[in-house]
C-alpha cells in the first residue's frame, strides 16, 4: 500500500513526537508515575539508588534491618566544622571535593569523590574517620548509607560542610560528569557547581552550631 503524501508527512511528525517524548521517571516498587522530584530508596545490597513514590518510601521510614533505606530530604550546613589540612591528607582524596558516609553492610566508612568519569572511592581509614566524627555529635548521629558529610574545599576563602542526603551527593557527582569538557571542566561546569551549592545553601537554611570537641 502506498501511502498519500500528506500521510506520509503526518507520520514522519508523530514518529519526530515520539522520540522527543520526555521518559517517565517510574516507582521501582509498585511501577507508578513519580513527579520530576520524588523519593529515594538505597538497596542496601548493591548500593543502587531507586526512585520511589511516596507510598511505598514511607514503607522504609523506620530504622531498621531492611533491604531498602529511605534516603532522607533535610539537608544541614554545618556551620562550625573543620578539618585540619592533616585530617584530609588522611584521607587521600585528590581533590577538593568529595562525601564520606557509614556503609552499615560492610562496617566500613567509605569515602567518594566526584570526577569526570564518575564517582571514584578513595580509601578511607576507620581511624581518620573516627578523627572526624568524634568532634561532632551531629556528625555521629548521621544517618549510615542514606546520609554523607559533602564536603567542599574549592574555594580557598572558605570550605563548606553539609551533611546531605546521598542522592544530592550523587547529583554532584552525575553534574559534573555530564557538564565537564577538556582537562580544566570548562565554564558550564563552574556555573553548575555554583548553582548545585547556591541551591544546597538555601535548602539548609539556618547553618547548624555546636560546641565542638577539642
Amino acid at each position: 500500500m502506498t501511502l498519500a503524501p500528506q500521510a506520509r508527512t503526518g507520520f514522519a511528525a508523530l514518529r519526530q513526537f515520539v522520540r522527543r517524548a520526555p521518559a517517565v521517571e517510574r516507582c521501582a516498587l509498585c511501577g507508578v508515575n513519580v513527579a520530576p522530584v520524588h523519593q529515594h530508596l538505597v538497596d542496601l545490597e548493591n548500593r543502587a539508588m531507586l526512585c520511589a513514590c511516596d507510598a511505598c518510601a514511607v514503607l522504609f521510614s523506620a530504622k531498621g534491618e531492611t533491604h531498602y533505606k529511605r534516603v532522607p530530604r533535610r539537608v544541614r550546613r554545618m556551620a562550625e566544622l573543620r578539618l585540619a589540612e592533616d585530617q584530609w591528607e588522611n584521607m587521600a582524596i585528590p581533590i577538593n571535593m568529595a562525601f564520606l558516609y557509614y556503609n552499615s553492610r560492610t562496617g566500613k566508612p567509605v569515602a567518594m569523590y566526584p570526577s569526570p568519569a564518575g564517582a571514584m572511592e578513595s580509601s578511607l581509614r576507620l581511624s581518620a574517620w573516627d578523627d572526624i566524627v568524634q568532634s561532632s555529635s551531629a556528625l555521629r548521629a548521621m544517618e549510615s548509607d542514606v546520609e554523607a558529610l559533602l564536603v567542599n574545599r574549592l574555594s580557598t576563602e572558605s570550605h563548606e560542610y553539609y551533611i546531605a542526603p546521598i542522592d544530592e551527593c550523587y547529583k554532584l557527582v552525575g553534574l559534573i560528569r555530564t557538564h565537564w569538557r577538556g582537562l580544566a571542566g570548562g565554564a558550564q561546569v563552574w556555573t553548575e557547581l555554583a548553582n548545585f551549592f547556591d541551591a544546597l545553601r538555601d535548602r539548609a537554611g539556618t547553618p547548624v552550631t555546636e560546641v565542638l570537641r577539642a
